[in-house]
């Protein structure tokens, strides 16, 4: 499956975003007035899950196809959860 180099580098990006939000938050001391970087921190590790399996079914050409659906299913919750805290961060501050 020729998709899973975009999902690591689109993961890749998002996943800065996700620093952004949290170090911006901390920068400016509003961390502890919303939930936000909580969240950023879960999509955070749910893009890292997508990019190590995303990662790992390039380099073997014969991915069993758990793989896949890993890195799909962990990109499209990371989205989610991005979504979640920017919404959550918008209506908080």
């Amino acid at each position: 499956m020729r998709r899973h180099p975009h999902i690591l580098n689109a993961a890749t990006n998002l996943l800065a975003i996700c620093f952004v939000i949290v170090g911006s938050l901390k920068l400016t001391n509003n961390n502890a007035n919303s939930y936000a970087d909580e969240l950023a921190w879960g999509a955070a590790f749910l893009l890292l899950v997508s990019i190590v399996a995303s990662y790992a079914a390039i380099r073997n050409e014969d991915a069993p196809p758990w793989q896949h659906r890993i890195a799909d299913w962990s990109f499209l919750g990371g989205i989610g959860v991005l979504v979640a805290s920017m919404i959550v961060l918008a209506v908080q501050l």
